[in-house]
Order: C-alpha cells, then sequence, then structure tokens
C-alpha cells in the first residue's frame, strides 16, 4: 500500500477561508443588532453575544482541525451508537426541553443553551451514509430505501414534534439527496412523493399543530395580525426593502437599531444585513456560500469510497436547505421556521456542528487516497 504524509498543503483553503469569512461577516451583523442592548464587547466578556460567538468560533476551529486530522471512515464505526444517542436526546427535548416561543427546541448544558436538532442532522448523515455505502450492491431495493427513509423519519418526527417543521423538512432533504447519491430507484422516489402529496390534506388536519397552523397562515399573510404575530415578518422585510443598492451603513439600520425584529442576532440576521450593507452585502454573502458549497461538492467528487461521497453530499444538502430556509423565511418566501443561518446567525450548537462539518469535509479530502497522518503540521 503507497502511504503519504499528510500535510498542510493537501487542505482545501478556500473551504475554510469562506467558512471563516461568513463567521467574521456574522459576528458584525451580531455587533450591530445587539449593540443598543449591550454596547461594544469587552475583552473576556463572555455574556455579550460577539464574544461568545467568537469562542464558539475559535473552538469549533480547534475541532475541525482536530477531526481533519483524524480518519472520517472511524464515524462509520461510531455511526450507530450515535444515531440511538441522538434520538434519546431529541426525545428528551420532547418531554422536557427549555420552552421557547411556543416549541420546545433547546436543553441547558453547564448553563450553555443547546439545540440537539442540529447535531442530530449531522449524526443522520453519517448514519445514513454509513447504511447506504454497506448496502452498495443492494441499494436499488425497496428493503434499502424504505429502512433509509425510517433512518431518517425518525428524528424528522421528533423534531416536528417539538414542533420545528422546518428542521424536519432539511431531515427529509438530506435523506432524499443521499439516497438518490447513492442510486436509489426513481421509481420508489417517484412513488413516495405521490403519496406525501395525497397525505398532505391529512397531515394537515391531523398532524399540524395549531402553532404551525397560525405560522402557515401567518406566512400567507402577515398582514392580518401587523401588530401582533406578523410584526416579525413585516418588519424584516421592510428592513430589507430598506437597504437599497449599499445599505444604511453598519449600526444605522432603524428597523434594527429600534429593536423592531426580536431575533435579530439568529433567526433575522439576514434581514440586518439586507438594511445596514444592502444588495451589495447580500451578493458577498451569496459569493461565499457559493464558494462554501461548490468546494464541498468538490470533495464528494474527488471521494475515494462511497461512504465519504455520501457524507459531503448530505453535508452539502445541510448548509444549503439551511441557507434557503433561513433566507426564504426573511423575505416572506416561506413561512417562519427558527433555522439558523448557517456560520452567521448567533448560535453555538449549530456554529460548533458546522464547524465539525467543515473538519470530516478536509479529513475525506486528505484520505481520499491512502494517507498517513504522521506530521500533520510539517512543511
Amino acid at each position: 500500500m503507497n502511504v503519504r504524509t499528510v500535510r498542510l498543503r493537501d487542505f482545501d483553503p478556500l473551504l475554510m477561508l469562506a467558512a471563516l469569512a461568513l463567521v467574521g461577516l456574522g459576528a458584525l451583523l451580531i455587533y450591530s443588532a445587539s449593540l443598543n442592548q449591550f454596547g461594544s464587547p469587552a475583552v473576556g466578556d463572555l455574556s455579550h453575544p460577539v464574544t461568545r460567538q467568537a469562542a464558539f468560533a475559535v473552538a469549533g476551529l480547534i475541532l475541525a482541525l482536530a477531526i481533519a486530522r483524524s480518519d472520517y471512515r472511524l464515524l462509520g464505526t461510531l455511526s450507530a451508537g450515535l444515531y440511538i444517542a441522538s434520538i434519546a436526546v431529541l426525545a428528551f427535548v420532547v418531554i422536557a426541553g427549555e420552552a421557547t416561543y411556543g416549541s420546545r427546541r433547546w436543553i441547558e448544558i453547564g448553563g450553555t443553551p443547546v439545540q440537539p436538532s442540529e447535531i442530530a442532522k449531522l449524526v443522520a448523515i453519517i448514519a445514513l451514509a454509513k447504511y447506504l455505502s454497506d448496502n452498495q450492491e443492494s441499494v436499488r431495493t425497496l428493503r434499502v430505501f424504505l429502512t433509509s427513509l425510517a433512518m431518517a423519519a425518525l428524528p424528522a418526527a421528533l423534531v416536528f414534534a417539538e414542533p420545528d417543521l422546518g428542521s424536519a423538512v432539511i431531515f427529509a432533504a438530506i435523506w432524499l439527496g443521499m439516497v438518490l447519491s447513492a442510486g436509489a430507484k426513481w421509481r420508489h422516489v417517484l412513488t413516495l412523493g405521490g403519496v406525501v402529496l395525497v397525505s398532505v390534506p391529512f397531515a394537515l388536519i391531523g398532524l399540524v399543530s395549531d402553532y404551525q397552523r397560525d405560522r402557515i397562515s401567518l406566512w400567507l399573510d402577515p398582514g392580518s395580525d401587523p401588530l401582533g404575530a406578523g410584526f416579525q415578518s413585516l418588519q424584516a422585510e421592510i428592513g430589507i426593502g430598506s437597504g437599497g443598492i449599499f445599505g444604511k451603513g453598519l449600526t444605522e439600520g432603524g428597523q434594527t437599531q429600534l429593536d423592531y425584529l426580536r431575533t435579530e442576532t439568529t433567526d433575522y440576521v439576514f434581514s440586518v444585513l439586507g438594511e445596514e450593507l444592502g444588495f451589495i452585502g447580500a451578493l458577498v454573502l451569496f459569493a461565499l456560500f457559493i464558494i462554501l458549497l461548490w468546494r464541498g461538492l468538490r470533495v464528494a467528487e474527488l471521494s475515494g469510497d462511497l461512504f465519504g461521497r455520501l457524507l459531503a453530499t448530505g453535508i452539502v444538502i445541510f448548509i444549503l436547505l439551511q441557507t434557503f430556509i433561513n433566507i426564504g423565511v426573511n423575505i416572506g418566501l416561506m413561512p417562519v421556521t427558527g433555522i439558523p443561518l448557517p456560520f452567521v446567525s448567533q448560535g453555538g450548537s449549530s456554529l460548533i456542528t458546522l464547524f465539525i462539518c467543515l473538519g470530516i469535509l478536509q479529513s475525506i479530502l486528505l484520505r481520499r487516497r491512502k494517507f498517513s497522518v504522521r506530521n500533520f503540521y510539517e512543511s
């Protein structure tokens, strides 16, 4: 076996730099959105949103480098245990999680709120990649198709019960992209699509909660309650529209600085960008995401095995869907879901999970042939 030393030059610098640029842009937006409430951050003040985000980013970067140094195939060995643990934690959240804005999505660990659904999305990607790659020869059979569907449906059902419709949709999209990438039959996919389409009216009646119905109703007509539940959606659209081409300037946005948005550092951070940095700022954001996703797809293409290719594919779908849904909510294209904007929104669970994803992508890239991990930082 030909063994080669892994060196720093084997990393994909564009992948990491695009992510770090998004984190930096997010820190600026979080600073502006939290200025009235928290003021400027003091050195070492971990109560300030910007300082906390920076601390999570540093921890995430260190974790990403450590994971890149290890062999991603170890995740396949651990996939069953990780999957069972994630299901148990999601079930605990539904039963005893912290209730916020009408849903239970958080648990507190050491005084820090953690959103297990973010981590569970990555675990589902790992478990599906392992199962589909282990069943590569029979991936076109109905048995493998339905088993993989059940693996994604269980965590999706648990986050749907929180209720978190956006995350449930992401689980479904991750599964669909991965089974198609693995070689599933289109006939199976189209049949399932027909069943889902027929079931939608019954699901709206029997499964969707009043909380979720209200969100869908307000998405269709936010003006029906402009000073209540529809207030945020309307203010987000006003803020984005008022930014124009160049924006009003960082810390100069009226909607942002007058605190018209309840979650301006998380769900509605894109509205802050649109108002204060304008269309140009949005183009910069889109360009960074395009680079990030392009390099992720490159990892999938260069992967030396099906497990790595499916891992990279799932991670790209995960980041793409979170980005699309968050921005879609901000511009009124989708119902309010509470999905963070990857690398940009404030939140430790999301940021740490995303940096783990980057570490996995780098590990896949480094081991597209049989590499040794000696002298990781040499050269």
